[in-house]
């Protein structure tokens, strides 16, 4: 079984081309944080080559940029190729065959500094306080 599933986010804007016979392909790399932290108590990262095609591709480059956070479900593939000095270079890359954006077009644009504004809420919206303490009597309640 061959099945890999990330989150992280892009370090780069991803890198669409076509191939000659017109078929989308985005090259992109993600950051995934490791679940501890190291000696001097910094987070550390992994830094992951993927690959996407088609439609999903273009959607990638079209959607997302440097530094939006993504899904990825797919499969850990490998190739090699020989590079111009005749040396044969191995390529290990997942291939991405789910793409997940995690963030809205809103909030990649920088527009999360203002979290959920009183304004935006409506009036009688019950769950409009987020965290803070609230008063019910007992005639509120149905039982």
């Amino acid at each position: 079984m061959n099945r890999t599933i990330l989150v992280g986010r892009l370090t780069k804007d991803p890198d669409l081309r076509y191939t000659p016979s017109g078929h989308a392909v985005a090259n992109f790399n993600i950051a995934v944080n490791r679940p501890f932290k190291n000696e001097q108590g910094e987070q550390e990262a992994d830094f992951i080559q993927c690959v996407t095609w088609r439609k999903q591709a273009e959607n990638l480059a079209n959607y997302m940029k440097k530094g939006n956070r993504i899904g990825v479900d797919g499969r850990i593939q490998t190739r090699s190729y020989d590079n111009d000095q005749g040396q044969r270079v191995y390529v290990t890359e997942v291939l991405a065959e789910s793409i997940t954006f995690l963030e809205s077009r809103k909030e990649s644009q920088g527009n999360q500094s203002q979290p959920n504004n009183a304004q935006n809420q409506p009036a009688n919206n019950p769950f409009g306080n987020e965290g803070q303490r609230v008063e019910i009597q007992d005639s509120d309640l149905p039982f």
